[in-house]
């Protein structure tokens, strides 16, 4: 984007009550880009979203111009839109000139997230990602929600695919780093571990060109070598166990990573251990991340906003660890493993059934692997191809006195099941 279109549309920007894409959530002197997606192009609606009181809409189809010369002066044409909005959120970001931490990792990213930006914020003014505003979209927009009373920002950087996190880091610009985990998320789009890990290794890789600093647990073997290949990476070493001590309301034991990443990083910026303390004990989880849910027949811990190999044994390892006479273990597929998908289905299901006495499976990956290990199982298992049939049966013939876990990809949905328990 040329110097002087972006200096005209910052200033555009500056006087605007914020940034939007969703034509539907138009609000009053917004700023709104017109991007694409799969099935609908923005500039279709950007008329409409001045007509709802957006006062300019950058758009990147020239035919839009020329058919509403009456609109001529709120509209804003470019190349393309969304290069157009990740050049902005970037120039706002230099401009703000305030430190920038950007959290990434296969599991983890958003507790750890909204952990680390409540300890700050007991001395910062902490600006964070919003929900799951965490790829190439949800980036700029977080950077863009920051306004000059931000002294701190937390930014969640997702990915499926190498060349994400790079991306997500030339427009954040982070000063400094924490991965939380190289696990086996997104195979198919990283192409395997060894993509994975280079995938996400983006962020040390962005840290260690521009004098960063990383934030690194000495227990994760994989995190420090990944920290040692890079010769000028500053890192700050901390152990899993300074996070002991700290009351929390997050259950499984492999949350103890992402409290200590909290902990270190307020005592890193001088946050008093007291408050550090308070701020970590305000989050409760929500959104089907690791909740612990008591119902009138049952007690669940749903974690079925996201799913993988690794994320599910540790989901696992967790309910193992609790005590109850009666375990139930609802697996959905774990979605986006390609080639690994019937490999990694199977290897769950015999750590599963070594954990509870009854399963039940939702999604054709967990009946293909069962097709192939079913009869070496011992547990009592039932399978269902959508959750919705899986909630018929349920209402049909209700648990009762169960610890049940909900764990499975978003796209499976398994969180509808839990008004049947």
């Amino acid at each position: 984007m040329r110097v002087e279109s972006l200096e005209k549309l910052y200033t555009v920007y500056t006087n605007s009550s914020g940034v939007t894409t969703d034509s539907r959530k138009i609000e009053s002197a917004s700023l709104f880009f017109a991007l694409h997606g799969a099935s609908f192009d923005g500039n279709d609606y950007a008329i409409q979203a001045l007509e709802q009181g957006a006062s300019v809409a950058v758009i990147d189809r020239e035919e839009i111009l020329h058919a509403n010369p009456q609109y001529a002066e709120r509209l804003i044409l470019v190349e393309d839109t969304l290069q157009a909005l990740q050049a902005l959120a970037q120039e706002h970001r230099r401009r703000l000139a305030i430190p920038i931490i950007a959290i990434a990792g296969s599991n983890g990213k958003t507790t750890t997230k909204e952990l680390v930006s409540r300890v700050l914020a007991e001395k910062f003014e902490v600006s964070t990602t919003k929900g799951n505003l965490n790829n190439h979209i949800g980036v700029p927009l977080t950077l863009l929600a920051m306004d000059a009373e931000t002294e701190f920002g937390v930014v969640e950087m997702g990915a499926s695919a190498q060349g994400e996190i790079a991306l997500l880091c030339s427009i954040a610009e982070p000063n400094y780093g924490i991965l939380t985990n190289i696990g086996l998320s997104h195979l198919e789009g990283f192409g395997g571990v060894e993509g994975i890990r280079k995938g996400k290794g983006e962020l040390f890789d962005h840290l260690n060109q521009n004098g960063g600093r990383a934030f690194v647990p000495q227990e994760d073997k994989v995190l420090c070598e990944m920290a040692c290949e890079r010769a000028d990476l500053a890192v700050e070493y901390y152990s899993r166990s300074i996070g002991e001590g700290f009351r929390s309301n997050l259950t499984g034991d492999y949350n103890r990573y992402n409290i200590a990443a909290a902990v270190e990083i307020g005592r890193y910026f001088g946050v008093a251990d007291e408050r550090i303390g308070e701020a970590i004990l305000s989050f409760s989880p929500d959104n089907n991340r690791s909740q612990a849910v008591k119902t009138e027949r049952n007690q669940l811990v749903v974690d079925c906003y996201n799913a993988n190999p690794s994320s599910m044994e540790v989901a696992l390892d967790n309910i193992a660890t609790m005590e109850a006479e009666h375990k139930v273990l609802i697996l959905g597929d774990m979605l986006e493993l390609g080639e690994w998908s019937e490999e990694a289905h199977i290897n769950i299901l015999r750590k599963a059934d070594t954990i509870a006495e009854r399963l039940i499976l939702v999604g054709k990956e967990f009946a293909k692997a069962f097709e192939a290990v079913g009869e070496e199982l011992q547990a009592d298992y039932t399978l269902y191809p959508t959750t919705t049939e899986a909630k018929v049966a349920l209402d049909n013939e209700p648990i009762e006195g169960a610890l049940i876990l909900l764990k499975g990809s978003r796209g499976i949905a398994l969180e509808r099941l839990t008004e049947a328990l």
